[in-house]
Order: structure tokens, then sequence, then C-alpha cells
């Protein structure tokens, strides 16, 4: 064998203990600073940039189309481009992302009384913002199937990360705006949402930096002299498209994991109105809701690592649909006992975070079922398919809660008898918890059948078709 290929092989086999129990620091570093736009931007638009409500939500509309538009190109980017120095995935965790805070910084500050002007330059730092970021996330997703070489070796990665991501969730909840109130003191109240952007973007360079010193050595380095390994990881649209259409266990993945970021987007979008409106205010239910739910996840996420190696990811996948299925239609069915809820609605966030940490795994093993069947590594570009239910769920975040809301006349009828401090009826009530039960139960029950029935990958299957590659990569030595 050619000692320029030899040298770029992976020397490291098995994770590190970084690897295991540190490997998710990015993502909490990620969600850090992307909660700032998820709780805060439109609240900037509104009270600080004084863009009138129907101007802020075409600002808020527009972006979040155009973000939804790209959201498959990233892998496509990543798996169709050159290989950089340090490796086709692990580079872009320090390429790119160190030019995000000084963009999404912008996205927070209202650079001229021109309306069109203004409007135009923050839906510009948006998308930019969005396109930079996406590269780096979408390789770190890619990380999890380029370093774990087995099933149990890719779940405890996304278990590890899916546990940091909850932990940054949990973080920025509670001091997401007290850090603002001090950055306001200095930067002034206008400013203060660039300036948490500006900061916590530099957390997420600092975190994805440490992904990229804790990858070294789990990744081929391809260069001049390894055509083969370039020519095995480099692939045209084409070879892209193939390998999706080939591959219908990853099309129903893909669909099922709506469900999972319908849970995580639409119920937390929700819980206002449940726990305002429906509870009269009750503000007390509300905190221990954000705390419950929050650690419910975390745990979820973290009992993956066992669960996986004991079942499978995709059995631990099932399981978890099943629970969040199960106990999101309970909370729709004891709406009027608010204890039962806070109960019910941390048992399901348990389950959501079993299935955020077990889907990444699930990716890993779409790309391991699409190499051996293509003879393609398309990582970058599966991995980052990822970022489609994501997005779609976010798009249907306002279309289901404004639904119901318009069913149920909030506008006029609920918003005044909230107002008045009356007490609205049973009906409207529970209808409250359509979109933050009802409805993600039923995309739930509808992910279970897809995962059994169109996710049949398995861990012994896995195992098969990784021998086999490892057969042919070295009978092409």
């Amino acid at each position: 064998m050619d000692q320029n290929v030899s040298e770029t092989r992976t020397q490291k086999k098995g994770l590190s203990f970084a690897l295991k129990y540190l490997f998710g620091v990015g993502d909490a570093g990620f969600v850090l600073m992307s909660n700032v736009e998820t709780f805060y931007f439109m609240r900037f638009l509104t009270t600080l940039a004084n863009f009138t409500a129907p101007v802020a939500a075409l600002i808020n509309s527009v972006f979040s189309i155009i973000d939804a538009a790209l959201s498959w190109i990233y892998g496509a980017i990543i798996n169709g481009g050159k290989a950089k120095k340090w490796g086709r995935y692990r580079s872009w965790l320090v390429l790119t992302p160190w030019i995000v805070p000084f963009i999404f910084a912008c996205q927070f500050i209202r650079f001229s009384e021109n309306v069109t002007l203004s409007a135009v330059i923050i839906v510009v730092a948006a998308v930019v913002s969005h396109f930079i970021w996406n590269l780096g996330y979408v390789a770190n997703s890619a990380m999890v199937a380029v370093v774990g070489k087995t099933p149990d070796e890719k779940a405890i990665l996304a278990s590890s990360r899916a546990t940091w991501n909850n932990i940054g969730s949990l973080a920025f909840s509670y001091l997401g705006l007290p850090f603002a109130a001090v950055l306001a003191g200095i930067v002034g109240e206008k400013n203060q949402f660039a300036a948490v952007a500006f900061v916590l973007g530099i957390v997420m360079v600092l975190t994805y930096f440490a992904h990229f010193k804790m990858t070294d050595g789990y990744e081929d380095i391809e260069t001049e002299q390894t055509v083969k390994l370039t020519k095995k990881n480099k692939m045209k649209f084409g070879e892209m498209l193939r390998a999706l259409v080939r591959n219908p266990h990853l099309i129903c993945l893909i669909i099922a994991d709506l469900a999972k970021w319908c849970v995580n987007f639409v119920v937390k979008a929700s819980a206002a109105y449940y726990f305002l409106d429906a509870l009269n205010g009750n503000t007390a239910m509300q905190k221990i809701y954000v705390l419950t739910s929050a650690l419910g996840a975390m745990v979820g996420a973290y009992l993956v690592r066992y669960l996986a190696k004991k079942l499978s990811s995709r059995t631990s996948m099932i399981i978890s649909y099943i629970g969040m299925a199960v106990f999101l239609f309970l909370v729709y069915l004891f709406y009027a006992v608010p204890t039962a809820v806070i109960i019910f609605i941390s048992l399901a966030f348990v389950c959501y975070g079993m299935a955020l940490a077990s889907a990444p795994a699930l990716y890993a093993d779409a790309v391991t079922y699409s190499t051996w069947k293509d003879g393609k590594d398309a990582s970058g570009w599966i991995m980052g398919l990822q970022n489609v239910p994501l997005k779609v769920a976010i798009f249907l975040r306002g279309v289901i809660i404004g639904a119901v809301l318009t069913s149920i006349n909030y506008d006029t009828e609920v918003k005044a008898a909230v107002a008045a401090g009356e007490q609205l009826s049973a009906h409207v009530r529970q209808a409250l918890t359509i979109p933050f039960a009802l409805v993600p139960a039923i995309f739930c029950a509808v992910g279970v059948i897809l995962l059994i029935c169109g996710f049949r990958i398995t861990r012994d299957k896995v195992l098969e078709y990784q021998k086999e590659i490892d057969a042919r990569m070295a009978a092409e030595e």
C-alpha cells in the first residue's frame, strides 16, 4: 500500500473519554446561541426595533421560508465540494463558525430609520448567518457517522450530543434574559440582544473547536494521493439524489423525524397558551413545566446510551415515540388537572430526549446502508437531511397553533375573557391543549408506524453492512 495513503488512515480506534461524555458541548453552545433567536427575535423586532406587528411577521416569515428552502443544501456542499485540510467533515467545525457571531449580531440591530432598508438588512443577516452556521451544524452531525464505527459507538455519541443539547436549552431558559439585562447596562437596551447573540456566538465557536480537537485522528484525510478515498467521499448531485431515492429507510426516517421536532417546537410554543390562558395565568405551574420538561429531556437523552446498547437505537426510538404519543394524549384527556399535566408532559419529554438521542444514530445507520448499497460515503448529505424535518416543523408550528387559535376565536373572545378574569369554558381550555398535546401525539403515532414498517435497518444488519464495506476497502488497497 502507498505510504502516502497509509498516512491518511485513521489511527484512533474506539471512543475516547472526551467523546463519550463531552461530545455535545458544541451542541450546547449552538443551542445557547440559536435560542437568542428562538426566544427573543420577535420581541426585538416589535419592541426594540419598533417594527409594526405585520412587518415583524413578514421579516420572520421571509427569512424562515428561505432558511427552510436551503435546509437540504448543506450536506450537498460538504459532500460535493473539495475536501479541506482537516478532513471532509471535521474541517467545517473551524472553517466558518467564527464568522457567525459578527453576522448573527446584525440580525438584532436596526441600522436605519428607513423601514424597508432595515428590514432587508435584518433578513440578509439572518439568512447569511444561518447559511454559515448550518455548514458547521451539519458537519458536526456527520461526525456521529464518521467517528462512530459501530452501532453502539454511534448511540453513545448521539446520546452525549442530545444530553448536552438539553443542558444548553435548560441553561438558556433560566439565564438568557438575565444575561441580556446585564449586557443592556453596557451596550444599551436596544442593542442587548445583539450583544447576547455575539457573546453566545463566541461560545458556539469555542465549543465547536472543542469538538474539532476531540475528534482529531478519527477521520481519514483526503489528499492528492488518496484518489480512491476522494472518489468515495466526493459526490455529484445525481449521486446524492440516488442515495436518497434508493434508501427507503432514510425517507421513512425523515418523515417520522418530523414528529420529534413537532413535539419540540409546537409543544414548547403552545405551552404559554395552556398555562397562561387555560389555567388563568398560572406562571408557577409554567415554571415547574419548564424545569421538569428540560430535566426529563436530559434524563431521556442520557439513558439512550445504555438502552440502545441493550436494545438498539431503532428500538429505543420506537419506544420513545410510543411514549410521547401516549403521554401527550393523556395530557389532552386530563387537561383540567394541572398536576397530572405536569407529570405527563414531563414523561413525554423524557421520551423526547430519548428520540433526540436516538435519531442521529439512525441517520448514521442510513449512511452505512447507503455506503454498502452505492459504494459512496454520503455522510454529510444524509446527516444534513436532518435539517429538513426540523425546518418543516418550525413552519408547521405557526400553521398548527394559528389554525387552533383561529378556530376558537382567540383574538376576540378568548383574549377578552382572559383580560376580564373570566374562567374559560371547558371546550376552549381543552382546545388550547390541541397544539400542546393532541396534534403532536398524532404525529408521534404516525411516526411509530413509519419506524416499525419503513425503517428496517437493524443493528445486526448494520454490522453486516459495515463488515462488507471494510472488506471492499481492504480489497481496494
